[in-house]
């Protein structure tokens, strides 16, 4: 009830049946206008609604033919109201899904039925997106179907979003797994290494056949170590520890090994800017970063060819090259370039993706590049690829310039005069194979060693030389006693005994124990004998 009508007399007397059918008209007159207005009102709200939801609204005939589409569906798709109404809803079409998905939500909504899944369709301008989608039949007052109506929803930024969620849960648990497997695998690697160095110096000489084999198990210990940093770097195991430094000294520095890694047909081209300034960095990791794209680079030429390393002051505005860009400002820029066989526009794309690879099975992991994105993004900076098929592949990282007159924190070490010594070094270790791998080491160099399987062992040992052991080397983590602790006590008592410390450990467990104080020097597993000998010839000769 929305109104009355009613007939008044001054004077009592009953209506006539003419003035009664009057009264009649004009109400149904007055309703029916009523009605159509409120009709009206309903329809326009309806369609202020469906123009304005952010969801695309898109109704179609029952072949399929576009007869509406409101605003969401032009944002959405890139077309126009005038481009698809009139044109069939093929236009979407992806191509991602088989025909006999299209054949099966036909089937369901001809016959009636309410079909509700994801859609995978093409935009205007070619790119792809999934849309979350229900279609409903639409029925005359006799029952038959006469439209399809569509309400779809873009999820392709959720699903992003979610595919992003598992892929760090995935590294989460490669990350926890590497870090529980890390100490054994440096301890295996550690030995592999040092046995291998020691046969191709000891043994072997540069004509002999063998060389060549013991070279590749060498390389195979190289890689494998650098396989477990990259773990470690994805699960963040691994402790920053920025410094300032200049890029040209990492490249300096590195470029006997990446000589060696890259092999004897690829040519290493340095071309480094000698006004170069300093960065803020992890320099263990600006060298991880080097050693990927110099692998991945080796890999792209497997019939040869050049690497070349490039390094230069740039300044960059907003107008630059980089997608996000950085801000304004002064950066360095690090180029490295192959002349491999290149990359097309879709695995330039995902090349950054973690476990991506175009590599076999065997030689691959798809760790490499995602590294080196996440360390340059660690490090305030940015990488940009560019490749061309059959031509080759140029890497471009950028990372802020420090203004800082400090000496470099990777200038060229030292040399040191001799590897040679005979001073006493006691090594504790609860891993055999790695003890005697590293008593072989020093020994070899001249020096007297001891060993000890365990702390309290070391601690008898001490009491039988009384101040004759120049040098402890131990292990961080061992049953009883801590490397940390066991050196406490001995130093306690022979206050001129020299530590150093070695673990296979991640550093945030080696953390946990204080080994990150500035009178604590570690090496690392898995090391190699030079770099062993260089630790110790540095140490003792340290006043």
């Amino acid at each position: 009830m929305v109104g009355s009508l009613s007939l008044n007399s001054v004077e009592p007397r009953r209506f006539s049946e003419v003035e009664v059918d009057l009264a009649w008209n004009v109400a149904g007159q007055v309703a029916g206008s009523l009605a159509r207005a409120r009709l009206t009102e309903t329809r326009r709200r309806l369609m202020t609604a469906i123009e304005q939801t952010p969801d695309s609204v898109v109704i179609t005939d029952t072949d399929g033919t576009i007869i509406y589409v409101n605003p969401a569906f032009e944002r959405v798709s890139g077309y126009s109201r005038a481009e698809a109404i009139g044109r069939n809803s093929r236009l979407l079409k992806s191509g991602h899904h088989e025909a006999a998905f299209y054949e099966e939500f036909w089937a369901t909504i001809s016959g009636g039925d309410v079909w509700q899944g994801q859609l995978v369709n093409k935009k205007r301008d070619g790119a792809l997106y999934t849309e979350e989608t229900i279609i409903t039949p639409v029925r005359d007052e006799q029952g038959a179907i006469i439209n399809y109506i569509a309400i779809k929803r873009d999820v392709t930024q959720e699903l992003q979003l979610e595919e992003q969620y598992r892929q760090a849960q995935r590294l989460e648990s490669i990350g926890r797994l590497a870090a529980g497997v890390a100490h054994d695998f440096n301890n295996i690697l550690t030995v592999i290494t040092g046995h291998s160095e020691l046969l191709l110096s000891q043994y072997y000489s540069p004509d002999d056949p063998r060389r060549q084999e013991v070279g590749q198990i060498q390389q195979a210990a190289e890689r494998a170590g650098m396989l477990t940093r990259q773990l470690l770097a994805f699960s963040r195991q691994q402790r920053l520890k920025p410094q300032v430094f200049n890029l040209n000294d990492a490249v300096i520095n590195l470029e006997k090994m990446l000589r060696r890694l890259i092999g004897e047909d690829v040519v290493l081209i340095t071309k480094l800017a000698p006004d170069l300034g300093s960065v803020k960095a992890d320099p263990g990791q600006m060298e991880q970063v080097l050693m990927n794209l110099a692998v991945n680079a080796r890999d792209a030429m497997p019939r040869g060819g050049q690497l070349i390393l490039e390094t230069a002051n740039i300044t960059l505005d907003q107008s630059g090259p980089l997608s996000p860009p950085l801000p304004p400002g002064s950066y360095l820029m690090l180029t490295v370039t192959d002349t491999g066989v290149g990359m097309d526009a879709d695995i330039q794309a995902r090349a950054f993706e973690p476990f991506f690879t175009t590599k076999e099975m065997s030689k691959g992991t798809g760790l490499g590049l995602s590294t080196v994105y996440g360390i340059v993004q660690q490090s305030n900076g940015q990488i940009q690829v560019e490749s061309i098929l059959g031509q080759g592949t140029t890497f471009r990282i950028y990372l802020p310039q420090i203004e800082s007159t400090a000496e470099s924190a990777l200038l060229p070490s030292a040399p040191v005069t001799s590897m040679m010594g005979q001073e006493t070094i006691l090594v504790v270790e609860d891993e055999l194979p790695v003890r005697l791998v590293t008593r072989r080491i020093l020994e070899l160099r001249g020096y007297t060693v001891l060993e000890a399987g365990n702390p309290r062992a070391a601690l008898n040992l001490c009491r039988q030389y009384q101040g004759q052991v120049n040098l402890l080397i131990t292990d961080v983590i061992m049953p009883d006693l801590s490397g940390p602790e066991l050196a406490e006590r001995l130093v306690k008592s022979y206050p001129d005994l020299k530590v150093l410390f070695i673990s296979g450990y991640t550093t945030d467990v080696l953390d946990e124990y204080g080994m990150f104080g500035q009178d604590n020097v570690l090496l690392e597993k898995p090391f190699t004998p030079d770099g062993l000998t260089r630790k110790v010839r540095e140490i003792l000769d340290t006043s």
